[in-house]
């Protein structure tokens, strides 16, 4: 009965105060989500225990010695559980991972977790991966031994490019008994760059020193006259004209040696890059400008080792980025850091401004690649306009992106009024589209029509056709 009396004062005693009774609540909870501490299942679990038996309290008062027997021993093990949980200290956590990735290609991101302390840990890691960014796996449950060491792998896939920091790694532990858990944050910034895709261009270039190119879409271009100036000696392959066999070299080797010779160099090539509402759309989860900045660099790529200069202008309804044309293969770089972080705008594009700061800054004859979407006749004037006039001072090229939804919707079988009235109108701006592409090469004007995940090899080839034909 003393028991109960103390009890009863005590309760009073704290009813009498409610301001203190809230700070005893309030303060531990506080103190808790500062050091990020949760309570775990087990202790809901163990905890309903005595709630539920608070209901025998309405048929006897001797079960309040019983409740509150159990409380106190529930309340000290929580107490000595809680000072189990690892500290700050306990962990310590190095991440590597490249500074440059590939839009859509996997990027792997090594972490590196070291359990400090003199206990076995059951934690589970995970990273602080953008929200562009899709992690296979997204989270690791780790066994740790006493002062251990542990590496995991993931790979991480970029749904953009730009400039990303991954700051953060994210670790929870549980306490000995597991009735708490902590999350624990470490600071380990890394920056990654994230760059079109380039992981084409070091294929080109095993392709290309292997006579394999046709695998890539790549065409071999029969050239008009002979360029005459002697570049190097090399095996032959079956592809070779025979005519090019090099004998008093064969004879001296005893193995068949075909001669090569130089294309005309130090040519120019410039791209505009078109950064408007046309470029938004999406082909293949990625927007129509990705395509066309993949399709860039690889062609960038083929003219910058064929001896060429590449230069590039990006717009909008402003210049955003002007890469002069230059030669050599650290021109690569130039154009990479000027197009990894451009994203298409919902605005309209102002192809007077790009054209005129083309005519100011590039005077010299030139390959101009124009890479844009038309779905209206207000740019289709503009593009028709400016490229044509381009003619006989430079050699323009417009490469048009084409739109699956409307070849979808023409060349589908329909069979209801609706999709019948979708596949007159598609077939409608297709045709008009036609004309378009039509009315360019009647002006003079070189013109390709490509599907946006398709762009990269006809471009390759129109470029290889222009410098066999010697139309630059």
């Amino acid at each position: 009965m003393d028991i109960l009396q103390t009890i009863s004062q005590a309760a009073e005693w704290l009813r009498a105060r409610p301001i203190l009774l809230l700070l005893l609540l309030v303060l531990p909870l506080r103190a808790m989500m500062r050091w990020r501490i949760y309570p775990h299942l087990p202790l809901v679990l163990l905890a309903s225990a005595p709630a539920l038996l608070t209901f025998g309290l309405l048929g006897s008062d001797g079960m309040l010695i019983v409740v509150a027997t159990i409380d106190a021993a529930l309340l000290l093990l929580a107490i000595i559980d809680l000072c189990t949980l690892p500290t700050h200290r306990s962990f310590a956590v190095e991440r590597q991972v490249g500074r440059i990735a590939s839009l859509r290609k996997k990027h792997r991101v090594t972490l590196t977790v070291s359990n400090q302390s003199r206990r076995k840990h059951l934690v589970w890691v995970r990273d602080d991966v953008p929200q562009e960014f899709e992690a296979e796996p997204d989270q690791f449950a780790l066994k740790m031994r006493k002062r251990s060491r542990t590496v995991v792998q993931y790979e991480m896939e970029a749904g953009r490019r730009g400039a990303f920091r991954l700051e953060t790694v994210y670790i929870r532990a549980h306490s000995l008994l597991g009735l708490w858990r902590r999350h624990l944050e470490y600071s380990v910034e890394s920056v990654v760059h994230v760059y079109p895709d380039m992981l084409q261009l070091s294929q080109y270039a095993v392709l290309a020193r292997t006579n394999r190119l046709s695998l890539m879409g790549v065409r071999r271009t029969r050239k008009v006259g002979q360029d005459n100036e002697f570049e190097r000696l090399r095996d032959y392959t079956l592809d070779d004209n025979y005519k090019h066999i090099d004998w008093r070299t064969t004879a001296r080797r005893n193995k068949l040696t075909v001669k090569d010779f130089q294309t005309n160099q130090a040519q120019r090539i410039i791209f505009l890059v078109d950064c408007g509402r046309m470029m938004t759309n999406e082909a293949s989860s990625i927007s129509l400008l990705d395509h066309s900045l993949n399709a860039m660099l690889m062609l960038s790529y083929v003219a910058l080792r064929q001896g060429d200069s590449v230069g590039m202008i990006s717009f909008s309804d402003d210049i955003h980025s002007y890469v002069p044309p230059v030669g050599g293969m650290n021109q690569m770089n130039q154009l990479l850091h000027a197009s990894f972080d451009r994203f298409p705008a919902l605005v309209e594009s102002r192809y007077d401004q790009a054209f005129l700061y083309l005519s100011s800054h590039c005077r010299k004859r030139s390959l101009v690649v124009l890479m844009t979407n038309l779905i209206d006749e207000v740019n289709s004037n503009q593009v028709e306009q400016y490229l044509s006039t381009l003619v006989g001072r430079h050699l323009p090229l417009g490469v048009l992106i084409r739109d699956h939804r409307l070849f979808d919707a023409a060349e589908k079988q329909h069979t209801n009024e609706r999709e019948f009235f979708e596949a007159a109108a598609a077939a409608d701006i297709l045709n008009w589209r036609h004309q378009v592409l039509t009315d360019l090469l009647h002006k003079g004007v070189l013109a390709l029509d490509v599907f946006p995940e398709d762009m990269t090899a006809p471009l390759v080839n129109q470029y290889l056709e222009i410098k066999a034909r010697h139309l630059l």
